[in-house]
């Protein structure tokens, strides 16, 4: 499915779970007709049981719900949980479910990572924040930094018919000659709702599987002024290090926000890894160190932007499945630079040069290594079977008790299991 530019969109920026949640949450009590929600992480803690309580009320109001969880960041829903939304005609599909192996869930590639909820055909929600209690600000200091997105206007109408794809039966395989007819545009798709241009690009294991990163390289080539990126797990591949490096090397102003206090250690120690390829032609790197960045946003210039699910590392580049909406608009644009340099100014430290050099006798082997390693990652991947996952209805009555979650809220040992 390939998606155009769609001119006519107003966008709001939502910042943390305080401002994400209830904005969703009160547009889906609201829904009259549809509620299409996709998720990888859904805990039952007390957000969990807001986002049920929406659900059902949407239900009871004679809408048609469907969710869709991954199998590996959602694994530990109970029955209880589940049979409280299907009793009202809420279907819930699990994405690529897996049994367990000595306790341990071993379904960890090709995970459905995308965050998008669509009400009504009318507003849609997408971004990087998860339905789980760890996205609140009281939740502790491992609550995370990140951000979504409320649209309206005729981008809904692609986000929609994306979301309603993804709960079609599977197609026929086709064979590597065979090619899908081309798709017609659609040039009437809504009512426009504000000045935003806006562009749905999506990441599978098909036909769309560098969309995202080829977005990414082009912005990142096309920046003569301001280059700004600010991601959770940043260890991507070599043509997107490269393209950096040589931003900053013709002048470009190259920032980039960086875990400093991550929830998986891996990530900070991966990404500092890159660190003396960036900073020696003048990338500007700095570490959030209030708590857990979970942020997959950028900009360039003075009118480019994204907001969406995917990390710049291998698991959402090269496997997961990814949504992200490309932006071109000037207020947006402006909007997340305030917030980020707000980010930059109080929460962040920059990481100074001569931090770099110290140890680099040992770094400079371990980071040729995992250069090459970067520059071939694709084709390593490529040498694996891509399995076709199976989307499951959900019967709670059929659902093996697992181990029982935390009644309130997640704890933060249980959370960095789950990769968001």
């Amino acid at each position: 499915m390939k998606f155009h530019w769609r001119d006519g969109n107003r966008l709001q920026l939502l910042e943390n779970g305080e401002e994400f949640f209830p904005s969703v949450f009160e547009a889906i009590a609201k829904a009259e007709k549809e509620v299409l929600l996709e998720t990888f992480i859904l805990f039952e803690d007390k957000v969990g049981a807001e986002l049920q309580q929406a659900l059902i009320r949407a239900a009871e109001n004679g809408a048609t719900v469907d969710i869709t969880v991954d199998g590996y960041g959602s694994a530990d829903l109970r029955g209880e949980f589940v049979a409280a939304m299907t009793r009202v005609g809420i279907r819930i599909h699990m994405f690529d479910p897996g049994k367990r192996f000595l306790g341990t869930r071993l379904n960890v590639f090709r995970r459905l990572h995308r965050k998008i909820v669509v009400v009504d055909a009318e507003v849609a929600y997408i971004g990087g924040i998860n339905f789980s209690a760890d996205h609140l600000g009281d939740f502790g200091p491992a609550a995370k930094q990140d951000y979504a997105m409320r649209v309206e206007g005729p981008v809904v109408h692609d986000i929609h018919r994306f979301a309603l794809s993804a709960l079609a039966p599977a197609q026929a395989p086709r064979r590597w000659w065979q090619r899908r007819p081309p798709q017609p545009a659609n040039t009437h798709v809504g009512i426009s709702r504000g000045e935003a241009r806006a562009l749905l690009v999506t990441r599978d294991n098909d036909e769309h599987r560098n969309d995202i990163e080829q977005q990414y390289l082009q912005a990142i080539r096309d920046a003569r002024s301001r280059l700004l990126i600010a991601n959770a797990y940043f260890f991507p591949g070599y043509r997107v290090l490269r393209e950096i490096r040589n931003a900053a090397r013709r002048g470009v102003r190259v920032r980039l926000i960086l875990q400093g206090e991550p929830d998986m250690p891996i990530a900070k120690f991966g990404a500092r890894m890159l660190y003396n390829y960036l900073m020696r032609d003048g990338v500007e790197i700095h570490e959030y160190c209030r708590r857990p960045l979970h942020g997959k946003v950028a900009l360039a210039d003075y009118e480019w932007s994204t907001v969406g699910s995917s990390n710049l590392d291998p698991l959402s580049l090269s496997l997961n499945l990814e949504a992200n909406l490309i932006i071109r608009d000037h207020s947006f644009n402006r909007q997340l630079h305030e917030k980020l340099d707000e980010l930059m100014q109080n929460h962040c430290r920059r990481i100074p040069m001569e931090r770099i050099v110290r140890g680099f006798w040992w770094r400079a082997p371990l980071a040729f290594l995992i250069f090459h390693f970067l520059r071939h990652f694709p084709e390593l991947v490529g040498l694996f079977p891509a399995h076709k996952p199976k989307l499951q209805l959900l019967d709670p009555a059929a659902e093996p008790t697992p181990p029982p979650p935390v009644a309130s809220s997640p704890s933060p040992s249980t959370l960095q299991r789950d990769r968001p």
